[in-house]
């Protein structure tokens, strides 16, 4: 079998390390926001490039808290894509406010930026919710423009992008997650950067959103027993934290690996003609994509479906993300969409298919998988 992501494969290299980072927490008698927690969030905000991390239960309390942190309550417009995992929307939804979708680029699977604009012009926005898909940054230098322009709260969901770059004319590379108001991480178990568990961080700038965040992850307490709001029970475990911080050590080499892989599956593809839609690893000198997911379009609904099972038959895992696009949702039929408002959308949904990738992935395995893919295209 060819698994779509194998955990265990990693795990064997650095299990002395992880068994140890986990016995010397235990040790301490220190579990509940330690040390870790407080050095891996200097490290996270440090390798971003932003002054604050804010270490929390998942990501998805991310999105929630990082919204509620900046302003974010009953009635206000949140824009975000509905090709995206659920947490994206349900934050917003969750707090009352008005969600509104736009529509992404094929090409990118992003949020397409001019669609913003249009939303932005007629729409009095409070925060824009984007999302760095797969590992791929979006253009943050057009984002940025964006944000400035209209005065709109910007919150970066780098769920799946960790690491992933973006070079502005000027020449400068910045991190996802480093320019808007707040940006989030997940650190699932099958993300760039995981646990064993689930996990979660917040990074930003200010300084005000940096303590709302803290304070509503200890159920809106400042100081203890002392409630200013009603908060959330949503704190980084130690463990997990003394986890990660061994983790992030090998980020480098294991982002290099992903790229060889990517790299790998683009010249096959490339020498057999494959008909099949596939992000390329451009050599620009910097990161653009870092692929937690190595997603590919087919013609078809038809020919992906096919392609799967043939797969799957021979042992091959692959995915669909997404396969119902979140404004097709039925708990968020309240919201007014229909079949046909975000064609594009609608479009990747039907025709994509994730294939396997993780660092560990052998050059035979993907000539396998390219091999099996050719007899059902």
């Amino acid at each position: 079998m060819i698994p779509l992501f194998d955990l265990t494969r990693q795990y064997m290299k650095i299990r002395g390390e992880i068994l140890d980072a986990i016995d010397r927490v235990i040790a301490s008698g220190r579990v509940i926001l330690g040390e870790n927690v407080e050095k891996l969030e200097k490290e996270v905000a440090e390798f971003v490039g932003v002054k604050h991390g804010i270490g929390v239960a998942s990501g998805s309390d991310a999105l929630l808290i990082a919204l509620q942190a900046m302003g974010v309550e009953k009635g206000d417009v949140v824009v975000t894509t509905p090709y995206t995992f659920f947490a994206t929307a349900s934050a917003p939804y969750r707090l009352g406010a008005r969600v509104v979708f736009v529509d992404v680029e094929e090409s990118t699977f992003n949020m397409d930026l001019n669609h913003l604009e249009h939303v932005l012009r007629k729409e009095k926005v409070k925060a824009v919710v984007v999302v760095h898909l797969f590992g791929r940054t979006m253009d943050l230098e057009a984002l940025s423009f964006l944000r400035e322009k209209y005065g709109v709260m910007v919150l970066e969901d780098c769920a799946q992008s960790f690491g992933s770059e973006w070079k502005f004319e000027n020449g400068k590379v910045k991190k996802s997650g480093s320019v808007g108001d707040a940006a989030i991480f997940s650190f699932f178990p099958t993300k760039n950067l995981g646990t064993y568990g689930d996990g979660g961080m917040i990074v930003t700038d200010s300084d005000q959103i940096a303590e709302e965040c803290r304070t509503l992850r200890v159920h809106g307490a400042r100081k203890k027993y002392f409630h200013e709001k009603v908060g959330y029970n949503s704190r980084l475990d130690e463990i997990h934290a003394a986890i990660l911080r061994v983790k992030l050590r090998y980020l480098e080499r294991w982002t290099e690996e992903r790229l060889r892989v990517a790299r790998t599956y683009q010249r096959l593809f490339e020498e057999r003609n494959l008909p099949v839609i596939y992000p390329r690893v451009e050599e620009k000198g910097f990161r653009y994509h870092v692929f937690h997911q190595y997603v590919v379009l087919f013609e078809n609904e038809e020919t992906r479906d096919r392609v799967k099972n043939g797969l799957s038959e021979r042992g091959i895992q692959t995915a669909i993300y997404y396969p119902l696009p979140l404004h097709l949702q039925r708990c968020f039929g309240d919201l007014g969409y229909k079949e046909g408002d975000f064609p594009v959308t609608e479009s990747l949904s039907k025709r994509s298919l994730a294939l396997p990738m993780f660092p560990e992935l052998s050059d035979e395995e993907i000539e396998e998988v390219v091999r099996t893919m050719e007899l059902f295209i």
